[in-house]
């Protein structure tokens, strides 16, 4: 009955701004994160085998036709399989959570009648755990396992069936039959069953509502709602924190070992995210990244992470999952992310950054004065001439990175603008001339007058896609003949298929074999230099050659595969549905 979707671009993801589950267009679902984003997953037959976990749900004989689309302005996924018998929709969401998470899948008849066949392969941990289920009263299932207990409520038969739970049933033209599973905590009562169709119309309330306060009106406002929508279902609501992705371990290459864990939050996207947030209109997500931010850096500024866990956590000690096979065969599968205790040095940049454009923005805080600054401009001080890993987190010997130096720039650049233009106070003095000697040594020693182009590290040839951020983050005007030919350095080594790399990954000793598709988000930076510089007309061909790489459903994971034509990397990443908001406005008309 189930085949596994074979491409990334295959699922959805549905959410309640607290868990999120992938979705797969044969009506799986394969990846089901209960409690939180970066907690033990409920299922995990993603990167394993059916047997880690799944919930199937589809015609019972293979479909002639599968369809599919998200609720216009929603969250909501709605698939239609169609055969000889009939067509049925499946619709799948996620009420926004109260007390509980629940994950809610309506089987809606709407022609015939249907043969409809359901698998629940309910798995904790990663998949290694099989949870002891019992029937109660009204037909009501209860699994628990440890901590965990899952609820599964429905209007049809279900049976036992090796370790798995089923159930056939027909659905006719105007019935609805309902499955409504629950999370809880183990040792907590039952959950009260929820009122599918309700919380579908709240639901659908709820998103509309919030899509509604869009603020872009351009020509490509259909791909700017989805991707806000994406970033908001990455929201993690009780603190503000926004995952990079809901998922761990899809590969950046398939069948390779770059597979990283993405359920944090990174300090590099921060003020990307805060721009997109405010320039969208959305003012109170922006606030509540803002205070995340204060709240996860706050502490001794030598102990500064470059990314955390959804409520700020520290630990995010990094192990492999030996029993699951991974995506396609790529291994390994890992949990946690060993890079949060690299030096970084950028992170400096995002935090002033970040905390200079809220009071731009006019977003106040729990810190409104310079107090955060000045600590860790201090630290800065006497760290910034050290090498580190770089923002794309090399695991190899650290280097002296032209980015990692730029964004110290910024650091100090973005605190002394905000005690100018809001009447602050620092040290300014001193921070100018820091500032000064940064920008000299940046321009000495990270730009190579025979490329005519700034490079990945001082003294090296290699390209690095993060140096077309130059004239964005201030650093150089546009108008500079160094970033026309850094632009022009990239458009000849970096591209492929006309798609940017984020470097040559042969070339460069990251620490790790090489092999990986282009970056997407890199891919947009160029757009956004395009611009810049002038060249319309080239940033519009890219964004829309962009836009054709998204899944049908507008979704679109970290890295695209040229060779294979497949998305590739963790699904949907946040980091290219932020640039993608970005270059729409960059391109106008906008507020």
């Amino acid at each position: 009955m189930h085949v596994m979707p074979s491409r990334i671009e295959d699922y959805a993801m549905i959410g309640d701004c607290e868990t999120a589950a992938l979705v797969g267009k044969d009506g799986s679902i394969d990846w089901l994160c209960w409690p939180r984003f970066d907690s033990g997953a409920c299922f995990a037959a993603l990167l394993g085998t059916p047997e880690h976990g799944r919930w199937q749900l589809a015609p019972a004989s293979a479909p002639a036709k599968v369809t599919r689309r998200y609720r216009e302005d929603t969250l909501i996924l709605e698939t239609e399989f169609e055969n000889e018998q009939g067509s049925v929709t499946i619709v799948d969401f996620m009420p926004l959570r109260e007390k509980h998470s629940h994950l809610v899948r309506l089987v809606r008849g709407k022609s015939g009648r249907v043969a409809m066949r359901m698998e629940l392969i309910l798995r904790f941990d990663y998949g290694e755990l099989v949870p002891w289920v019992s029937r109660l009263d009204g037909g009501v299932l209860r699994a628990v396992a440890g901590p965990n207990m899952a609820i599964l409520r429905t209007t049809v038969p279900l049976r036992g069936e090796d370790l798995k739970t089923v159930s056939e049933f027909t659905v006719g033209e105007g019935e609805t039959v309902p499955f409504v599973l629950s999370y809880a905590a183990s040792h907590l009562k039952v959950p009260a069953a929820t009122d599918p169709e309700k919380a579908l119309e709240q639901t659908d309330a709820f998103w509309k509502k919030w899509t509604g306060r869009c603020l872009y009106k351009g020509p490509y406002a259909e791909a700017v709602k989805r991707s806000l929508i994406t970033l908001k279902g990455l929201t993690y609501w009780p603190t503000g924190g926004i995952a990079a992705a809901p998922t761990t371990s899809l590969p950046e290459k398939v069948g390779g070992t770059r597979n990283w864990d993405y359920r944090f939050c990174w300090l590099r996207d921060a003020t990307l995210t805060l721009q997109t947030l405010t320039r969208s209109g959305y003012f109170d997500e922006a606030s509540k990244w803002r205070d995340w931010l204060v709240r996860a850096v706050a502490g001794s500024p030598d102990l500064v992470q470059i990314m955390y866990g959804l409520a700020g956590e520290r630990h995010l000690k990094e192990w492999e999952l030996d029993g699951l096979p991974g995506y396609e065969g790529s291994k390994p599968v890992r949990i946690g992310n060993a890079a949060a205790k690299q030096l970084q040095l950028d992170i400096y940049g995002e935090i002033t950054g970040v905390l200079h454009h809220a009071r731009k923005r006019k977003i106040s805080g729990d810190d409104p004065d310079m107090t955060l600054e000045w600590a860790l401009l201090e630290h800065l001080e006497k760290i910034w001439r050290q090498p580190d890993a770089g923002m794309w987190e090399v695991r190899g010997a650290p280097q002296q990175f032209t980015f990692s130096k730029m964004m110290v720039w910024v650091a100090f650049d973005s605190a002394i603008k905000s005690c100018e233009q809001f009447g602050l106070k620092g040290p300014l003095d001193r921070w100018r001339a820091v500032r000064q000697e940064v920008h000299e040594d940046v321009c000495r020693n990270g730009f190579c007058s025979d490329l005519g182009s700034f490079v990945q590290s001082y003294g090296s040839k290699n390209l690095d896609a993060s140096l077309l951020m130059i004239p964005r983050v201030g650093f150089l005007p546009a108008s500079d003949p160094r970033v026309k030919g850094t632009i022009e350095a990239v458009e000849r080594g970096l591209l492929r298929e006309g798609f940017v790399q984020r470097y040559h990954t042969r070339k460069t000793e990251d620490g790790l074999p090489h092999g990986e598709g282009v970056f997407l988000a890199c891919s947009f930076w160029l757009a956004d230099a395009y611009v810049l510089v002038g060249r319309r007309s080239d940033a519009q061909r890219l964004f829309e050659k962009l836009l054709g790489l998204r899944n049908d459903l507008g979704l679109l994971s970290e890295e695209y595969d040229p060779d294979d034509k497949r998305l590739v990397g963790n699904f949907p990443q946040a980091f290219s549905h932020l640039a993608l908001v970005n270059t729409a406005f960059a391109l106008g008309p906008h507020p």
